[in-house]
């Protein structure tokens, strides 16, 4: 008889999102929220997971945060939590840059524009 045994890291994205003004760029920006962990899948089904941890992640200039074990497993109960500065520990600063090139024309421009002033393609 022959075992398919197989251990994998997985991630998990929550529907939870926290408006806020981010403390790396400056922008307003939401938090998303996923755990990373460790499974044990026997015949391809995930039997045993470990290792949990929850991150944050800014949607404007991709900052990842560690968020506090409490609070992750609030968020992934489906409880309501606010996310505080002090439940964030930074693990990876993001960066924007503040000037937009379009692909089609070549005209860059400070703004936060969708399209194009110049061709009106979609940045």
């Amino acid at each position: 008889m022959f075992f398919i045994m197989g251990i994998s890291q997985g991630r998990k994205n929550f529907a939870y999102q926290q408006m806020c003004i981010c403390e790396h760029c400056g922008s307003y920006c939401r938090y998303e929220v996923f755990m990373t962990y460790m499974y044990l899948s026997l015949f391809f089904i995930p039997c045993f997971k470990w290792n949990r941890q929850y991150y944050v992640r800014t949607t404007c200039c991709s900052t990842v945060y560690a968020l506090e074990p409490e609070v992750g497993k609030r968020i992934a109960r489906g409880g309501q939590a606010e996310i505080l500065p002090q439940n964030l520990t930074k693990i990876q600063a993001g960066c924007r840059s503040r000037v937009k090139s379009c692909g089609n024309c070549g005209f860059e421009t400070q703004e936060d524009f969708e399209f194009c002033p110049k061709c009106g393609r979609r940045f």
